[in-house]
């Protein structure tokens, strides 16, 4: 098609469930208006989005993918995000910089639940966002029952935009409810007018009523309209479509089959009419529109082998050059995204997102100006980690190399987060689960040629005492050719209340244990207790040394140490040493349907329930709080999604060590000490 003068832009995020199709809609958005020539597939692996290997071999969105095309004056961005809800991260901070949402749904009423969360965070962020209901042509149920399934997962009315026309099972066109005009389908063209079906005359009147009643409740004028029985005109309604979608007070609900292009060119021509200008974007984001000097803010951070750093930018505010320094960092290059393809750009304008090179010190969801400002832009907070496991290099040499490039993964993707364990001592990758950190481990090997083997991390269990034990002597005595090595002591253990951890007294009279040496038997005491004798660092306990004795010249700190270690190993065995495990609070989120499943799961692990309620501003969902040893915690978001349709999530914190029941105690114990 040709290509007209471009004098303002959108900016659109496709969102939506796992296998919903969005990649496949962005193939029949980018062929419609001409972009491209020729629609890929997933199956072929030629699409322009999901171009990693990563993508491909699971055949799934793994990374946002921005695509730029144009289409009735409008200049679009469209990005498409990935749509497993263990990688709904990228799609939230995409999110806060558009203009407008697509949420690519299929029509099965037992599925809408998918898109909840989604749903739930465009209201909070009142972002406007219509429902594009894909693969109609496999519809489960009728058309109102999926509208009725989608409304109790919205917060904000959902109003058709459009009837379907069937035939039989198959989807063969839509009637448009502002002109009431019906149309039939064809593939890989434009629909055709056709006369408005007679059988479907009371169901599209119904449909249109059901719109207009519920834009009116957002305007006054056309109340009295509907009141008085007069017929708005379509430009009316237009004009409140456009309101109120850009104030995310409805959302327009669409139809079609994306495979075959089936609603897409009716998708396009409502982006244009009624999704609101960037500026508009701007201001309701608070950002002062008078100033001159450009805003920028990161939606996204990739990294490549050989190109460096690239961050995905929208431009909220002025002109960016390309060459002009942003928070400090010299860019070096300006680029328009068409899936890996990067086209070189002067300057880009307010409203455009584009791609800036090597801005190091930039993350994912800063903002940034070519001056000094103090202006920082929402963006979307960090799901809290809730899946783990221990990185070990396959080749020993790689360690070096590790913090590096894990440092990188979390720049692109801010839900993982790693950390070397102080007890344990393992590297432990955290994030949304099993495919997400999969798919972490595969551009490790790929991006930074660093194979790694996982495990399940260790619990880091402790151990304490139930007993006092008093008047334990350690004694060291050890003679040479030379000087000796000497050193007595007499110390009490006892135990200190829960998370108390170490104290160390001392009741020394009369000089019998030199001052200058006590350091060294508490010194002693502290290294010992680094592994007690169930074979786990030693918490909670008091050691009060009281007595001893020295030698005027075979005395020395490590004699007075090793007396220490003796005098440990001799009486802590002695104060029935006990295994503590760490236990989480925990708040769980579940539709509240699920919500005894919930409860029976955290039963099932060792879980203590405390209580549940409803959801703050989740309507339908309960939020359950309990306590669940750390050790039931590994497989927890697999089974909780298994249970909730995937879209129940919880957070957790360390709250305290608890005794470990004594048949899970041998257990541990057993095991640790086959694996020494």
């Amino acid at each position: 098609m040709a290509k007209a003068a471009v004098s303002r832009s959108r900016n659109v995020a496709i969102v939506g469930p796992y296998s919903s199709g969005k990649t496949t809609l962005l193939e029949s958005l980018l062929s419609v208006t001409g972009t491209i020539s020729r629609k890929g597939s997933i199956p072929e692996g030629n699409t322009v989005g999901d171009h990693t290997p990563e993508a491909r071999n699971r055949q799934m969105t793994v990374e946002t993918n921005a695509a730029c095309t144009e289409y009735g004056g409008i200049r679009f961005t469209f990005l498409d995000c990935p749509g497993s809800i263990e990688l709904l991260q990228e799609p939230l901070h995409v999110l806060m910089g558009v203009d407008a949402a697509i949420v690519v749904c299929e029509p099965d009423p037992s599925r809408v639940l998918t898109v909840s969360p989604l749903l739930h965070f465009l209201d909070k962020w009142e972002i406007p966002h219509v429902v594009y209901l894909n693969k109609m042509d496999r519809a489960s149920a009728p058309f109102a029952e999926v509208l009725d399934a989608l409304r109790s997962v919205s917060s904000r009315p959902l109003v058709p935009h459009q009837y379907p026309i069937g035939i039989s099972q198959d989807l063969v066109g839509f009637i448009d409810l502002v002109s009431e005009q019906a149309y039939h389908y064809h593939a890989g063209a434009a629909a055709d007018p056709v006369p408005l079906p007679e059988e479907l005359a009371a169901e599209e009147k119904a449909a249109r009523t059901e719109m207009l009643e519920t834009l009116a409740d957002f305007d006054d004028h056309l109340l009295e309209e509907l009141l008085e029985e007069i017929d708005p005109p379509e430009d009316e309604i237009i004009q409140d479509l456009k309101m109120e979608l850009g104030a995310d007070l409805v959302v327009p609900v669409f139809v079609g089959v994306a495979s075959n292009d089936y609603g897409v060119r009716p998708l396009l021509d409502a982006l244009v009419r009624e999704t609101p200008e960037p500026q508009v974007t701007a201001e309701r984001r608070g950002i002062d529109l008078k100033a001159s000097e450009p805003l920028v803010q990161i939606l996204k951070t990739y990294y490549s082998p050989q190109g460096g750093k690239l961050s995905l930018a929208r431009l909220w505010r002025g002109t960016l050059k390309d060459g002009a320094s942003l928070g400090g960092d010299r860019m070096g290059g300006l680029y328009s995204l068409m899936g890996n393809q990067q086209q070189a750009l002067s300057a880009a304008e307010a409203g455009n997102v584009v791609a800036i090179a090597r801005l190091e010190n930039a993350k994912t969801g800063d903002t940034l100006s070519t001056v000094e400002t103090s202006q920082s832009l929402p963006k979307a907070d960090i799901l809290p980690a809730v899946y783990s496991l221990a990185l070990t290099a396959e080749n020993r040499n790689d360690e070096v190399k590790l913090s590096g490039a894990l440092n990188k993964l979390i720049d692109e993707d801010p839900a993982l987060h790693w950390e070397q364990h102080g007890d344990t001592h393992e590297v432990i990758l955290w994030g949304q689960g099993d495919v997400h950190l999969k798919i972490a481990m595969d551009l490790l090997r790929r991006k930074y040629n660093l194979p790694m083997a996982t495990h399940v991390p260790q619990v880091a269990y402790k151990e304490t005492i139930r007993h006092a034990k008093v008047d334990i002597r350690g004694r060291y005595k050890h003679q040479t050719g030379g000087h000796g090595q000497f050193g007595d002591i007499y110390i009490d253990i006892n135990p200190l209340p829960r998370g108390e951890g170490f104290k160390f007294n001392e009741k020394i009279v009369g000089g019998v244990v030199p001052r200058q040496y006590i350091p060294s038997v508490e010194t002693g005491v502290r290294e010992f207790l680094k592994q007690g004798p169930l074979g786990f660092p030693v918490v909670d306990v008091s050691v009060t040394l009281k007595n001893g004795s020295y030698h005027h010249v075979d005395s020395s700190d490590q004699a007075f140490k090793q007396a220490a270690r003796i005098a440990m190993q001799t009486g802590l065995p002695e104060c029935q040493p006990t295994l503590l495990e760490p236990v989480a609070s925990l708040s769980v989120s579940v539709p509240n349907r699920f919500t005894s499943n919930v409860l029976t799961l955290i039963s099932g692990r060792r879980g203590q329930v405390m209580g549940y309620d409803n959801k703050h501003n989740w309507p339908g969902w309960d939020e359950v709080s309990a306590q669940l040893p750390v050790a039931e915690m590994q497989t927890l978001i697999l089974e909780l999604r298994s249970l909730s349709m995937g879209v129940g999530f919880f957070s957790w914190q360390y709250d305290h060590l608890s005794a470990v029941p004594e048949r899970i105690k041998k257990k541990i114990v057993t095991e640790v000490s086959n694996s020494r």
